[in-house]
This record gives C-alpha cells, sequence and structure tokens, in this order.
C-alpha cells in the first residue's frame, strides 16, 4: 500500500429501517478488507420511531469486538444531516457512505479502497451504470439519475456516470476538510459539487445493486433529483462557499 489505512470508517444514516439495519450491518461486520485495515461502523439514527435502535442495540452485544458507533438525533433532521453527523464521529483514514437497506453490497468496499490504497485518489464512487448486470426498480429514476450524472458532467468537466449513487468513498481529511450543508438528499450533490470545484477527480468502479421499491421502504423522489440539479447549479456558479485550501487535487 501507497497510503497507511488502518481503518475504514461506514457511515450508515438509517431512519425507521428495522426490517434492514441489523442485516446490513451483519453483512458489514462479515466483509472482509485488505489486511490490516478494520472497520469503525458510524450508525447515525435520525430520529427513528420504530424499533431502529433495539435491532442496533442487539447487534452491538452480538459483536463486542467491532468497533460500532450509536448516535441518534432528537428530532429528524434528514439524511444529509446525519451523514454530517456521522463524518464528525467517524475515526477512520478513508470514509464510505452506506444506507441502511440492502441495496448496496458491502463486499464491494476491497474494490473501491484500492485507488485510495494505492495513492491515486482521493475520491472514489460505486456505478451502478458501469456494471451492466444490475436492474433498477423504477425506470424513472434510472432517468433521472443519468440527467444528473450528465449535469454533473456538463458543468463540472468530468464524465460521471452514477453521480447520484449511495457508495461514496472519501480520504478522511479530505471529506472533513469540505464545509457541508445539505440536511435531505442534497448531500450527494453538494458534496459531489465541492470536491469537483476543489480540483479532484472522481473514480468511479463498478458495483453490485440489489434495488428495492417504495413500498419496500426507497425513500428519494422525483423533487429530490429536481433539487439535485439546483445545487449543482449553485455550487458551479454561486458564491456560497470558499475553498479551504489550496491542495493540489488528486
Amino acid at each position: 500500500m501507497d497510503n497507511t489505512v488502518e481503518r475504514l470508517s461506514v457511515i450508515i444514516p438509517a431512519y425507521n429501517e428495522r426490517n434492514t439495519i441489523g442485516l446490513i450491518m451483519e453483512k458489514i461486520i462479515r466483509t472482509k478488507l485488505p489486511h490490516p485495515i478494520t472497520k469503525d461502523i458510524v450508525i447515525v439514527d435520525d430520529c427513528s420511531t420504530d424499533d431502529t435502535a433495539e435491532v442496533i442495540r442487539q447487534v452491538k452485544e452480538n459483536h463486542p469486538n467491532v468497533h460500532i458507533q450509536y448516535i441518534k438525533h432528537p428530532q429528524n433532521r434528514g439524511k444529509g444531516y446525519a451523514v454530517r453527523t456521522g463524518i464528525q464521529h467517524a475515526v477512520g483514514e478513508v470514509i464510505i457512505i452506506q444506507d441502511a437497506d440492502m441495496e448496496y453490497d458491502p463486499d464491494d468496499y476491497t474494490a473501491l479502497l484500492q485507488p485510495i490504497l494505492r495513492g491515486e485518489y482521493k475520491v472514489v464512487y460505486g456505478s451502478r451504470i458501469l456494471n451492466r448486470d444490475n436492474n433498477f426498480s423504477y425506470f424513472s429514476f434510472y432517468l433521472g439519475g443519468r440527467l444528473v450524472s450528465l449535469v454533473t458532467s456538463l458543468l463540472y468537466g468530468q464524465r460521471i456516470t452514477d453521480e447520484p449513487t449511495c457508495y461514496k468513498m472519501f480520504d478522511a481529511t479530505l471529506l472533513k476538510s469540505v464545509p457541508l450543508t445539505s440536511d435531505r438528499f442534497g448531500f450527494c450533490p453538494e458534496v459531489t459539487a465541492k470536491v469537483l470545484r476543489l480540483g479532484y477527480r472522481i473514480k468511479e468502479l463498478p458495483i453490485r445493486y440489489y434495488p428495492r421499491s417504495k413500498k419496500e421502504g426507497k425513500k428519494i423522489r422525483w423533487k429530490d433529483g429536481v433539487e439535485a440539479i439546483a445545487i449543482l447549479v449553485k455550487y458551479k456558479f454561486g458564491n456560497q462557499w470558499k475553498k479551504r485550501n489550496n491542495q493540489t487535487a488528486s
């Protein structure tokens, strides 16, 4: 390894995910990482009203040797806010975002880590589009994601096939240095826009994807796609934030 990484922080924002949170936690715990990397699992409960907290407690009790942090918000603030809370608590040198459902496969972590471990990139996205074996639950979601990705590519001058992907992996020092403000699903376009404006290149790699339906708990809606495009435009042409450093991008 060119970059020394001892721990991967997995941030899981969760809201009323009692049916899947235990399953994804167990899957993450079983997932093998390159030696000697261990896991820092950071679960941010966005004020769930179901048994999400109890399921998490049981998994923690069953795995006392696994580093699992549990933070619960006193009120519901949205996925972006939960992710920002997780970033503050993450202790790993690398951070990845993981949804609390079973749509994404933690076994893809190792592949996503490689460009960072080799010192080639500081930002790696898992692309559902690059894996042609993947299916999508709704054609409208597929088209919406492709449109957001196209807008990203046109605005920021780098071809991105899957901007709305959950699997966004970052060098932790970089991610913690980016000022983020979005509370809801705007985290994805905001962090993408800001790392690209800082001059960093995003490496995309194919991942597996197992979509769930609205009935199964899928929360994102078409309005979130419109908001994503607005955020991308805002941070391309607006002056709402300042670059915090003059780092040379990887």
